[in-house]
């Protein structure tokens, strides 16, 4: 199996890679991106300048490339949109010409701000902020396309998640950390994403649905988090919270809550609670 990884050098490609490269030789993975690291350079501002041809025995890609900050996408929406939708989209039309499957990142944020609402696979897509107006262009620009896929993550957990990461360094510095509350997601874990991505690899043509909602059962605040590193690390811990101001909100949801008909109807992940995985995520951070 042949698979190439878009944006290689991001938080989510690394445990993809490292996971890959446990396979030994059953995988061949091509490196594609930015970084000094990777097999192949591309620049999605100038999509139009990449060699295609590399792709041409590649079974299958997963495309994690994107300028993911709500705030940069509304700031600087052009220069963001010209990489989240138009060289996005040249790039997967040129790998589908190729026959090649294609499985692309995305975001509870297509959904849109609507908080009494749990979303699944087929709900309608009303996305509000400028980063899910740009996610859901891609996905309906393809979505009729069996060589084509969607995964769709909520907040994604792990001892180098940017939350987790920012409260592990206050802890080392005995500084108090300031959390901002309400702030709630169906959070997953880093583990829960690749074990998905390798579900799909695996299941394409059996798994019919274009979307994979990769979601918890729980919605998970920040401060929910907070006691969870507090209960792995016996309360060391020091937080305040504060409520954020209406421009935070602006950009993101305050709640988002998704739901997949799928995870455990395929046993694609396994059923135990959000304390448990995030456990796992840090039993092997020493402090």
């Amino acid at each position: 199996m042949r698979v190439a990884i878009v944006g290689s050098s991001g938080y989510i490609s690394k445990y993809l890679i490292k996971r890959f490269s446990e396979l030994g030789e059953s995988v061949s993975l091509i490196k594609i991106g930015r970084s000094n690291d990777a097999d192949h350079f591309l620049d999605l501002n100038k999509s139009d300048d990449f060699c295609f041809s590399v792709l041409n025995d590649v079974d299958y890609i997963i495309f994690t490339a994107a300028i993911s900050g709500p705030d940069q996408c509304a700031k600087e929406f052009d220069s963001c949109w010209n990489v989240n939708v138009t060289g996005t989209c040249f790039f997967i039309r040129e790998a589908l010409k190729r026959n090649c499957k294609v499985l692309f990142f995305s975001s509870d944020a297509v959904f849109g701000n609507n908080p009494k609402t749990v979303f699944d696979e087929f709900s309608e897509t009303k996305a509000s902020t400028p980063y899910g107006k740009m996610k859901k262009t891609v996905e309906d620009a393809f979505s009729d396309n069996n060589n084509f896929k969607c995964i769709r993550f909520s907040y994604v957990v792990s001892a180098k998640d940017k939350f987790t990461s920012y409260c592990l360094s206050c802890i080392k510095q005995s500084k108090q950390a300031e959390i901002f509350h309400p702030f709630y997601r169906s959070s997953i874990t880093i583990s829960d994403v690749v074990s998905s991505v390798f579900y799909l690899l695996s299941n394409w043509s059996e798994y019919e649905a274009p979307f994979l909602n990769v979601a918890g059962d729980e919605l998970i605040s920040r401060v929910r988090i907070a006691d969870e590193l507090n209960r792995i690390f016996n309360g060391i811990l020091d937080y305040k919270i504060s409520i954020p101001s209406e421009a935070f909100f602006k950009n993101r949801p305050q709640i988002t809550q998704m739901r997949s008909l799928y995870l455990k109807k395929n046993r694609i992940l396994d059923d135990i609670s959000f304390s448990q995985k995030f456990f796992k995520e840090l039993e092997n951070i020493k402090l």
